[in-house]
Protein backbone atom coordinates (compact mmCIF):
# COMPACT_ATOMS: atom_id res chain seq x y z
CA UNK A 1 0.00 0.00 0.00
CA UNK A 2 2.89 2.10 0.59
CA UNK A 3 4.61 1.53 -2.38
CA UNK A 4 1.52 2.46 -4.65
CA UNK A 5 0.65 5.77 -2.61
CA UNK A 6 4.53 6.74 -3.70
CA UNK A 7 3.84 5.75 -7.37
CA UNK A 8 0.92 8.18 -7.38
CA UNK A 9 2.23 11.60 -7.91
CA UNK A 10 4.96 9.99 -10.37
CA UNK A 11 1.72 8.37 -12.57
CA UNK A 12 0.31 11.97 -12.14
CA UNK A 13 3.47 13.88 -13.50
CA UNK A 14 3.83 11.26 -16.30
CA UNK A 15 -0.10 11.61 -17.51
CA UNK A 16 0.43 15.52 -17.02
CA UNK A 17 3.74 15.29 -19.00
CA UNK A 18 1.55 13.43 -21.91
CA UNK A 19 -0.93 16.35 -21.97
CA UNK A 20 1.59 18.81 -22.15
CA UNK A 21 3.32 17.33 -25.11
CA UNK A 22 -0.05 16.41 -26.94
CA UNK A 23 -0.97 19.70 -27.15
CA UNK A 24 2.60 21.11 -27.90
CA UNK A 25 2.36 18.82 -30.19
CA UNK A 26 -1.38 20.02 -31.71
CA UNK A 27 -0.17 23.91 -32.19
CA UNK A 28 3.53 22.39 -33.55
CA UNK A 29 0.87 20.90 -36.48
CA UNK A 30 -1.41 24.47 -36.49
CA UNK A 31 -0.60 27.73 -38.84
CA UNK A 32 -2.28 30.28 -37.96
CA UNK A 33 -3.22 32.54 -40.76
CA UNK A 34 -4.44 36.36 -40.19
CA UNK A 35 -6.17 38.30 -42.72
CA UNK A 36 -5.79 42.22 -43.25
CA UNK A 37 -9.47 43.74 -43.87
CA UNK A 38 -10.89 47.14 -43.10
CA UNK A 39 -13.41 48.96 -40.98
CA UNK A 40 -16.72 46.92 -40.14
CA UNK A 41 -18.59 49.25 -41.84
CA UNK A 42 -17.41 47.97 -45.38
CA UNK A 43 -17.43 44.35 -47.14
CA UNK A 44 -13.44 43.45 -46.58
CA UNK A 45 -14.17 43.01 -43.12
CA UNK A 46 -17.23 40.10 -43.40
CA UNK A 47 -15.66 38.96 -46.41
CA UNK A 48 -12.11 38.22 -44.79
CA UNK A 49 -14.45 37.00 -42.20
CA UNK A 50 -15.78 34.00 -44.55
CA UNK A 51 -12.59 33.21 -45.72
CA UNK A 52 -10.83 32.72 -42.72
CA UNK A 53 -14.09 30.71 -41.99
CA UNK A 54 -13.48 28.97 -45.02
CA UNK A 55 -10.07 27.80 -44.37
CA UNK A 56 -10.08 27.16 -41.12
CA UNK A 57 -13.19 24.58 -42.27
CA UNK A 58 -11.37 23.37 -44.74
CA UNK A 59 -7.70 23.26 -44.89
CA UNK A 60 -6.06 20.90 -42.74
CA UNK A 61 -3.61 22.34 -39.63
CA UNK A 62 -5.22 26.36 -40.34
CA UNK A 63 -6.52 28.31 -37.99
CA UNK A 64 -7.11 31.48 -39.73
CA UNK A 65 -8.93 35.21 -38.44
CA UNK A 66 -9.71 38.17 -39.82
CA UNK A 67 -8.35 41.32 -38.58
CA UNK A 68 -9.51 44.62 -38.79
CA UNK A 69 -7.05 47.50 -40.52
CA UNK A 70 -6.89 50.52 -41.97
CA UNK A 71 -7.50 48.63 -45.30
CA UNK A 72 -5.51 48.50 -48.58
CA UNK A 73 -2.50 50.48 -48.17
CA UNK A 74 -2.10 49.05 -44.27
CA UNK A 75 -2.75 46.00 -45.38
CA UNK A 76 -0.08 45.79 -48.03
CA UNK A 77 2.78 47.26 -45.56
CA UNK A 78 1.40 44.17 -42.84
CA UNK A 79 1.32 41.33 -45.46
CA UNK A 80 5.33 42.78 -46.48
CA UNK A 81 6.19 42.97 -42.71
CA UNK A 82 4.97 39.76 -41.98
CA UNK A 83 2.56 41.47 -39.28
CA UNK A 84 -0.35 39.59 -41.76
CA UNK A 85 -0.53 36.92 -43.96
CA UNK A 86 -2.83 37.65 -46.06
CA UNK A 87 -4.32 41.32 -47.29
CA UNK A 88 -7.42 42.52 -49.00
CA UNK A 89 -6.41 45.49 -50.83
CA UNK A 90 -7.40 47.49 -54.00
CA UNK A 91 -6.18 46.55 -57.33
CA UNK A 92 -4.57 50.41 -57.98
CA UNK A 93 -2.75 49.86 -54.72
CA UNK A 94 -1.34 46.11 -55.24
CA UNK A 95 0.17 47.54 -58.55
CA UNK A 96 1.70 50.91 -56.62
CA UNK A 97 2.59 48.33 -53.89
CA UNK A 98 4.43 45.86 -56.12
CA UNK A 99 6.43 48.36 -58.32
CA UNK A 100 6.74 50.83 -55.32
CA UNK A 101 5.13 53.66 -56.47
CA UNK A 102 2.99 56.51 -55.09
CA UNK A 103 2.81 56.07 -51.45
CA UNK A 104 5.44 53.19 -51.08
CA UNK A 105 8.21 55.53 -52.44
CA UNK A 106 10.38 53.55 -54.36
CA UNK A 107 10.13 50.79 -52.23
CA UNK A 108 8.79 47.92 -53.74
CA UNK A 109 6.42 45.34 -51.64
CA UNK A 110 7.17 41.76 -51.30
CA UNK A 111 3.78 40.95 -52.30
CA UNK A 112 1.89 38.57 -55.34
CA UNK A 113 -2.20 38.10 -56.00
CA UNK A 114 -3.39 35.13 -53.98
CA UNK A 115 -6.83 35.90 -55.98
CA UNK A 116 -9.25 38.22 -57.37
CA UNK A 117 -12.01 38.99 -55.50
CA UNK A 118 -14.71 41.87 -56.41
CA UNK A 119 -14.88 45.24 -58.67
CA UNK A 120 -15.37 48.10 -56.33
CA UNK A 121 -16.96 51.05 -57.06
CA UNK A 122 -16.02 54.42 -56.33
CA UNK A 123 -19.37 55.54 -54.66
CA UNK A 124 -19.66 59.66 -53.64
CA UNK A 125 -22.02 60.73 -51.12
CA UNK A 126 -23.89 63.66 -50.22
CA UNK A 127 -27.24 64.51 -48.53
CA UNK A 128 -29.62 65.63 -50.89
CA UNK A 129 -30.38 69.22 -49.03
CA UNK A 130 -26.19 69.82 -49.67
CA UNK A 131 -27.36 70.96 -53.62
CA UNK A 132 -23.88 69.33 -54.43
CA UNK A 133 -24.49 67.44 -57.97
CA UNK A 134 -21.02 67.57 -59.42
CA UNK A 135 -17.57 66.13 -58.47
CA UNK A 136 -15.86 69.29 -59.05
CA UNK A 137 -18.09 70.91 -56.06
CA UNK A 138 -15.69 69.65 -53.54
CA UNK A 139 -13.90 72.37 -54.00
CA UNK A 140 -13.34 74.51 -50.75
CA UNK A 141 -16.06 71.81 -49.10
CA UNK A 142 -15.26 69.51 -46.31
CA UNK A 143 -15.20 66.11 -46.98
CA UNK A 144 -13.82 62.81 -46.43
CA UNK A 145 -11.91 60.67 -48.93
CA UNK A 146 -11.63 57.97 -46.30
CA UNK A 147 -9.42 56.58 -43.78
CA UNK A 148 -5.59 57.35 -44.21
CA UNK A 149 -4.25 53.93 -45.17
CA UNK A 150 -7.06 52.85 -46.85
CA UNK A 151 -8.04 52.28 -50.47
CA UNK A 152 -10.63 54.65 -50.46
CA UNK A 153 -8.12 57.34 -49.68
CA UNK A 154 -5.79 56.27 -52.07
CA UNK A 155 -8.57 56.30 -54.81
CA UNK A 156 -10.04 59.40 -53.80
CA UNK A 157 -7.15 61.09 -54.21
CA UNK A 158 -5.86 60.16 -57.03
CA UNK A 159 -9.23 60.34 -58.97
CA UNK A 160 -9.64 64.50 -57.63
CA UNK A 161 -5.81 64.81 -58.66
CA UNK A 162 -6.64 63.82 -62.12
CA UNK A 163 -9.86 66.78 -62.17
CA UNK A 164 -7.40 69.03 -60.56
CA UNK A 165 -8.48 69.10 -57.08
CA UNK A 166 -5.06 68.79 -55.18
CA UNK A 167 -5.33 68.38 -51.30
CA UNK A 168 -5.33 71.99 -50.22
CA UNK A 169 -8.39 72.44 -52.63
CA UNK A 170 -10.86 71.05 -50.17
CA UNK A 171 -10.94 69.94 -45.99
CA UNK A 172 -10.88 66.38 -45.74
CA UNK A 173 -11.35 64.73 -42.39
CA UNK A 174 -10.13 61.29 -43.62
CA UNK A 175 -12.75 59.36 -41.88
CA UNK A 176 -13.51 55.67 -41.96
CA UNK A 177 -16.59 54.43 -43.68
CA UNK A 178 -18.79 54.09 -40.89
CA UNK A 179 -17.58 57.50 -39.25
CA UNK A 180 -18.12 59.27 -42.66
CA UNK A 181 -21.58 58.10 -42.52
CA UNK A 182 -22.67 59.70 -39.04
CA UNK A 183 -20.50 62.54 -40.39
CA UNK A 184 -22.76 63.26 -43.54
CA UNK A 185 -25.71 62.64 -41.06
CA UNK A 186 -24.31 65.13 -38.13
CA UNK A 187 -23.61 67.89 -40.80
CA UNK A 188 -19.93 68.21 -40.39
CA UNK A 189 -18.92 66.98 -43.65
CA UNK A 190 -20.57 67.75 -46.80
CA UNK A 191 -19.39 64.69 -49.10
CA UNK A 192 -18.24 61.38 -48.33
CA UNK A 193 -16.16 58.87 -50.27
CA UNK A 194 -16.48 55.06 -50.84
CA UNK A 195 -14.79 52.53 -52.84
CA UNK A 196 -16.37 49.70 -52.07
CA UNK A 197 -18.74 46.71 -53.26
CA UNK A 198 -22.17 48.41 -54.17
CA UNK A 199 -24.65 47.50 -51.11
CA UNK A 200 -22.02 48.50 -48.59
CA UNK A 201 -23.98 48.66 -45.13
CA UNK A 202 -22.65 52.25 -43.66
CA UNK A 203 -24.56 54.49 -47.22
CA UNK A 204 -27.05 51.50 -46.39
CA UNK A 205 -28.38 52.79 -43.15
CA UNK A 206 -27.55 56.18 -43.84
CA UNK A 207 -29.62 56.08 -46.56
CA UNK A 208 -32.35 54.62 -43.86
CA UNK A 209 -32.57 57.69 -42.04
CA UNK A 210 -31.71 60.63 -44.69
CA UNK A 211 -32.39 61.49 -48.67
CA UNK A 212 -28.78 60.85 -50.03
CA UNK A 213 -27.60 62.00 -53.92
CA UNK A 214 -24.63 59.79 -55.01
CA UNK A 215 -22.49 62.14 -57.37
CA UNK A 216 -21.94 60.93 -60.64
CA UNK A 217 -18.93 61.05 -62.89
CA UNK A 218 -19.49 63.19 -66.02
CA UNK A 219 -18.09 61.16 -69.31
CA UNK A 220 -15.26 63.97 -69.50
CA UNK A 221 -14.44 63.36 -66.37
CA UNK A 222 -13.70 59.65 -66.53
CA UNK A 223 -11.81 60.32 -69.24
CA UNK A 224 -9.18 62.40 -67.13
CA UNK A 225 -9.64 59.64 -64.34
CA UNK A 226 -9.06 56.34 -66.33
CA UNK A 227 -6.33 57.99 -68.88
CA UNK A 228 -4.25 58.94 -65.81
CA UNK A 229 -5.08 55.70 -63.98
CA UNK A 230 -4.91 53.05 -66.36
CA UNK A 231 -6.12 50.53 -63.46
CA UNK A 232 -9.36 51.82 -63.17
CA UNK A 233 -12.49 51.73 -65.56
CA UNK A 234 -15.67 53.84 -66.52
CA UNK A 235 -18.59 51.72 -65.04
CA UNK A 236 -22.01 52.41 -63.73
CA UNK A 237 -23.62 51.36 -59.95
CA UNK A 238 -26.72 49.79 -60.51
CA UNK A 239 -29.96 51.96 -59.73
CA UNK A 240 -32.08 50.62 -56.40
CA UNK A 241 -29.19 49.31 -54.80
CA UNK A 242 -29.86 52.35 -51.88
CA UNK A 243 -32.74 53.93 -50.62
CA UNK A 244 -33.35 57.27 -53.01
CA UNK A 245 -31.08 56.27 -55.54
CA UNK A 246 -32.92 54.69 -58.28
CA UNK A 247 -31.18 55.34 -61.51
CA UNK A 248 -28.04 54.17 -62.66
CA UNK A 249 -24.87 56.24 -61.56
CA UNK A 250 -21.86 56.68 -63.84
CA UNK A 251 -18.85 56.11 -61.77
CA UNK A 252 -15.52 54.54 -61.79
CA UNK A 253 -14.53 51.04 -60.57
CA UNK A 254 -11.41 49.00 -59.91
CA UNK A 255 -10.99 45.29 -59.22
CA UNK A 256 -10.18 44.19 -55.46
CA UNK A 257 -7.12 41.88 -55.11
CA UNK A 258 -6.18 39.22 -52.20
CA UNK A 259 -2.49 39.57 -51.94
CA UNK A 260 0.01 37.67 -49.84
CA UNK A 261 3.38 37.39 -48.98
CA UNK A 262 5.62 36.53 -52.19
CA UNK A 263 7.83 34.36 -50.21
CA UNK A 264 4.89 31.90 -48.42
CA UNK A 265 5.24 27.93 -49.54
CA UNK A 266 3.84 27.14 -52.80
CA UNK A 267 1.96 24.15 -50.94
CA UNK A 268 0.44 26.22 -48.06
CA UNK A 269 -0.83 28.86 -50.83
CA UNK A 270 -2.15 25.92 -53.16
CA UNK A 271 -4.04 25.09 -50.37
CA UNK A 272 -5.70 27.85 -49.12
CA UNK A 273 -6.35 29.13 -53.21
CA UNK A 274 -8.07 25.82 -53.88
CA UNK A 275 -10.52 26.24 -50.65
CA UNK A 276 -10.85 29.60 -51.61
CA UNK A 277 -12.15 28.80 -55.17
CA UNK A 278 -13.88 25.73 -54.35
CA UNK A 279 -16.17 26.93 -51.43
CA UNK A 280 -17.19 29.73 -52.78
CA UNK A 281 -20.46 29.58 -52.32
CA UNK A 282 -20.05 29.90 -48.75
CA UNK A 283 -18.62 33.51 -49.68
CA UNK A 284 -21.46 34.39 -51.85
CA UNK A 285 -24.30 34.02 -49.07
CA UNK A 286 -22.07 36.00 -46.85
CA UNK A 287 -21.84 38.48 -49.69
CA UNK A 288 -23.04 38.65 -53.11
CA UNK A 289 -20.26 40.18 -54.74
CA UNK A 290 -18.12 37.34 -53.88
CA UNK A 291 -19.56 35.79 -57.37
CA UNK A 292 -16.78 37.54 -58.99
CA UNK A 293 -14.18 35.74 -57.14
CA UNK A 294 -12.97 32.86 -59.64
CA UNK A 295 -10.32 31.56 -61.07
CA UNK A 296 -10.86 33.60 -64.56
CA UNK A 297 -11.38 36.91 -62.71
CA UNK A 298 -7.98 36.08 -61.05
CA UNK A 299 -6.29 35.64 -64.63
CA UNK A 300 -8.20 38.02 -66.61
CA UNK A 301 -8.18 41.00 -63.74
CA UNK A 302 -5.02 40.47 -61.17
CA UNK A 303 -2.64 43.66 -61.70
CA UNK A 304 0.24 42.28 -60.40
CA UNK A 305 1.83 38.65 -60.87
CA UNK A 306 0.70 35.50 -59.57
CA UNK A 307 2.05 33.57 -56.28
CA UNK A 308 3.13 30.05 -57.77
CA UNK A 309 0.38 28.11 -55.68
CA UNK A 310 -1.94 30.01 -57.29
CA UNK A 311 -0.80 29.32 -60.08
CA UNK A 312 -0.10 25.75 -59.39
CA UNK A 313 -3.70 25.50 -59.10
CA UNK A 314 -4.89 27.65 -61.90
CA UNK A 315 -3.09 25.51 -64.03
CA UNK A 316 -4.70 22.41 -62.86
CA UNK A 317 -8.12 23.89 -63.84
CA UNK A 318 -7.31 23.84 -67.13
CA UNK A 319 -6.72 27.59 -67.96
CA UNK A 320 -4.05 29.49 -69.38
CA UNK A 321 -1.73 31.79 -67.48
CA UNK A 322 -0.34 34.78 -69.62
CA UNK A 323 3.72 35.83 -68.83
CA UNK A 324 3.08 38.78 -67.00
CA UNK A 325 1.09 37.11 -64.38
CA UNK A 326 4.62 34.75 -63.84
CA UNK A 327 6.15 35.89 -60.72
Amino acid sequence: MIRLKRSLPIIACIAITAILLSVVSVSARTTFISVGTGGTGGIYYPYGGGVAEIWSRHVPGIRAVAEVTGASVENIRLAHRGETVVGLVMGDVAEAAHGGASQFRGKKQDVLTMAVMYPNLLQVVTLKSSGITNLEQVRGRSISTGSPGSGTNFMSEAVLKALGLGPDTYRDSRLSFTESANALRDGTIDVGFWSVGPGTSSILDLATTHEIHIIGVTPEQAEKVVAANPTYSAVDLGGGVYRGAEAAVPTIGVWNVMVCQGSLDTDLVYNLTKALFDHNDYLVKIHPSASYTTPQNTVAYSPIPLHPGTIKYIKEKGIDVPQHLMP
